[in-house]
């Protein structure tokens, strides 16, 4: 019995660590985030945010040229819903 609590207390925290590294790699390659420091090239795009609305679709504000585009992406494709060419974001 005391090897089996023994194992419990040992495989427990191992398994929820390996659960918790894992959600948190994957939220990270998501977002594009690079997955070691140091010097990462300067892109002409940058995803600023991503809000999933549910399976297959969400939503993205991505800055281009100084400018910050909200886009719907779904598995149809790509729709662009603002921008904030005034200042702050307006509805096409």
């Amino acid at each position: 019995m005391f090897e089996y609590i023994l194992r419990l207390l040992i495989l427990l925290p191992l398994v929820g660590g390996m659960a918790w590294g894992s959600l948190w790699l994957w939220k990270r390659v998501q977002m594009g985030v690079p997955l070691v420091g140091g010097a990462t090239k300067t892109r002409a795009i940058e995803m600023v945010d991503v809000l999933p609305l549910g399976p297959g679709s969400k939503l993205a504000v991505v800055e281009f040229a100084g400018q910050r585009i909200l886009v719907a992406v779904s598995r149809s494709g790509i729709t662009r819903i603002a921008d904030d060419s005034q200042g702050d974001f307006h509805a096409d």
